[in-house]
């Protein structure tokens, strides 16, 4: 590693890095967090939590045919009065942990969201785009005028920063980004919608039938959304889909993004994968003549 400077801020929430865990995968356990946040990440989301705890759907849950791979886990969590023991754990490794949470309507997120302040997070990122769960997720991230009420609610209840986790299934994007722009950051972008069909049963794969395309495959949707976002509005975002290496998180990067949060990359490979981005981050610096990740931000956008 040489000297450059990974060093990065979201709003009032200093990174010593650019990568995240993104939310949903290895983060219901506060050790499994504190040890992915000894091992490179900078930060880590929690598994999107609501008010009661839920089982989610039953298998199959996942399909995978590399780079394919779909999920419809169905917002399993133990419910918000259940985690507040595993966020005090993931915090004993000093760095900020985000707490997602995913509601029905604005009080119900504006609870949420006081809970998660009680228990000691950095910021709260709100769930609006779950693409296969009915009445949560981006039924709801899908109406402007939802998003911005459950974004002022939220922003006006509690202190610590709030982040809008949107989604791609949406007509206009712009239009519901404006409606979340008073946030502290756009989370960009949740799954993709999209399903497998197995040939031989003439069945769809997933029990739900329907879930979110991740990995890879979705990457330059990623990197549209955040270059198109951050071409109209000034607010930082953190860029989501398909981030397996140094050069991935470069190009969301350069299309605006101030930090990047890694998930699907984790099933390829395994936790090291954030030490893996942030050497090859770093290689692609010196090789390119940049010592600071600001010098690389945005540069897409002029």
């Amino acid at each position: 590693m040489s000297n450059s400077d990974y060093s990065t801020s979201v709003g009032s929430i200093n990174l010593s890095n650019p990568l995240i865990l993104a939310s949903g995968i290895l983060d219901e356990n506060g050790y499994t967090m504190k040890r992915i946040l000894t091992e490179g990440a900078a930060a880590a989301v929690t598994k999107s939590i609501g008010t009661d705890e839920r089982n989610g759907y039953k298998p199959p849950i996942v399909a995978v045919d590399d780079p394919i791979f779909i999920n419809a886990v169905g917002l399993p969590n133990p419910g918000i009065n259940n985690v507040g023991e595993e966020i005090k754990i993931a915090r004993e490794s000093g760095k900020p942990i985000i707490g997602s949470i995913f509601g029905k309507d604005e009080n119900e997120f504006i609870n949420l969201a006081g809970k998660m302040e009680d228990y000691g997070v950095s910021a709260v990122e709100l769930n609006l785009s779950c693409p296969h769960v009915k009445g949560f997720g981006s039924e709801i991230g899908g109406d402007p005028i939802l998003v911005k009420k459950i974004v002022n609610g939220v922003k006006g209840s509690i202190k610590i920063p709030v982040w809008a986790k949107l989604s791609p299934n949406v007509t206009n994007l712009l239009d519901i980004a404006n409606a979340a722009s008073d946030s502290d950051a756009l989370v960009l972008i949740n799954t993709v919608r999209g399903m497998k069909i197995d040939i031989y049963s003439g069945k769809p794969v997933l029990s739900n039938r329907v879930g979110g395309l991740s990995g890879s495959s979705i990457k330059p949707v990623g990197i549209r959304c955040v270059y198109e976002v951050k071409s109209n509005l000034d607010i930082p975002v953190i860029g989501v889909g398909g981030i397996e290496s140094g050069l991935d998180a470069v190009e969301y990067i350069m299309a605006g993004a101030t930090a990047v949060q890694i998930g699907t990359a984790i099933w390829k490979y395994g936790r090291a994968v954030f030490t893996k981005v942030l050497t090859e981050l770093n290689d692609f610096m010196d090789s390119e003549g940049y010592g600071k990740i600001e010098e690389l931000r945005g540069i897409a956008l002029k």
